[in-house]
């Protein structure tokens, strides 16, 4: 079985991994350098504490993967697990709150909620008067996605998965009865039973080679690393005012991670042409709500760097797995969530090609055509 993978971030190279894994032959096809899409520019979050229980099943299944990472790829990836923490500052919020801990502790997830004293003991700059509630838990984290992705990449190759960089998908062949048989490229033409579409922003575009109209749009989010005024413990949770929509996380000798999306006007972006530099307006805002969360945070902060990527956003903040055609298989529209889950969707792409069903995580939910149908998936822990 031939299998040609549109896409040389995490979620192309889990794919093909995994895929090869079950015997497949597979070529990976990446027009520019494995994971400078929207991969590089990650957060790497890597966290079980969703709303939704596809998608806290999601999680699950791949932190399996990444605590063990190290071990089996034998590549660190520099994994840490202070926990996520969500801060509520209404009663509203945190009867959502309420209602989470609930879904997640039934799909097994270790979640909490907590109060602001509590709250406080986690993260010693909070203004704990600002919040009514929290949830936390302890077995989130995150991870660096470039080395992440290097260790699979480096797994991949050596299970003797081909990856080209620098080589653009320009058409997909299919038969008479519409499966596919192959991809064009600007080197020539590859031969394939099935091809899988982990383009990421541009899965849209790969998916239009099909004729099929894909609900994802790539919508552009900026992080950036800051000097608090007072450095922050690599014990601290990632923590995300969620009403506010700010965030942050611990880097390295004190410094943090951190973001937030403010804008209601939030447009389509294209992906081979936007701006990868942060705005200093946007940098301001984040400092200035930052210092109404926690009292590490001032004017005297100082940011060193920042990026922009893109999102694949659908209109659910759900992800779309399926053979969407016979042979065109999606993986694609992870909303920001698509390096922590890679490892579960890489394995659910081998399932679907390889044994013609996917069996570790109930993915039916997960169809392009959901949208039509009328079925919108809920998800009210998004960080932007």
């Amino acid at each position: 079985m031939q299998a040609v993978v549109i896409g040389g971030g995490i979620l192309g190279i889990t794919s093909a991994y995994y895929l090869r894994k079950k015997g497949a032959t597979v070529t990976v096809l990446e027009k520019g350098n494995l994971g400078n899409g929207s991969t590089d520019r990650a957060n790497g979050g890597i966290r079980a504490q969703f709303s939704s229980p596809v998608s806290a099943k999601l999680s699950k299944e791949s932190i399996d993967v990444w605590k063990s990472f190290d071990t089996e790829f034998g590549t660190d990836i520099a994994y840490r697990r202070p926990g996520y923490m969500f801060l509520a500052r209404s009663e509203e919020t945190a009867a959502q709150f309420r209602e989470n801990v609930e879904k997640q502790n039934e799909v097994g997830v270790d979640s909490q909620m907590l109060d602001p004293a509590e709250a406080a003991e986690l993260c010693p700059g909070l203004t704990e008067e600002n919040y009514v509630a929290a949830t936390y838990s302890a077995t989130d984290g995150f991870a660096d996605p470039h080395l992440g992705l290097q260790g699979f990449a480096k797994a991949a190759r050596s299970a003797g998965v081909d990856i080209r960089t620098k080589v653009e998908v320009t058409d997909i062949r299919q038969d008479s009865s519409g499966r596919v048989t192959g991809v064009e490229t600007g080197d020539g033409e590859i031969e394939a039973d099935y091809v899988v579409n982990a383009a990421g922003p541009w899965a849209p575009q790969i998916a239009e080679m099909v004729d099929l109209d894909l609900p994802i749009t790539p919508k552009r989010r900026q992080l950036m690393i800051t000097d608090p005024e007072t450095p922050v413990s690599e014990s601290v949770p990632f923590t995300i005012d969620q009403d506010i929509g700010v965030h942050f996380r611990p880097e390295r000798e004190g410094s943090v991670v951190c973001g937030g999306h403010f804008d209601v006007d939030d447009p389509s972006q294209d992906p081979d042409d936007f701006s990868e530099r942060v705005s200093l307006d946007w940098s301001a805002q984040v400092i200035e709500e930052l210092s109404r969360v926690a009292d590490y945070f001032g004017p005297e902060s100082e940011v060193k760097r920042g990026w922009a990527g893109l999102y694949s956003m659908t209109p659910d903040h759900h992800p779309i797995i399926e053979e969407c055609s016979p042979g065109f298989v999606v993986v694609a529209g992870f909303s920001g969530h698509g390096f922590m889950q890679s490892p579960a969707a890489g394995q659910l792409v081998s399932e679907i090609i390889v044994d013609g069903s996917p069996s570790l995580v109930d993915i039916s939910k997960l169809t392009a055509d959901r949208f039509e149908r009328g079925i919108h998936l809920e998800e009210g822990t998004v960080i932007n």
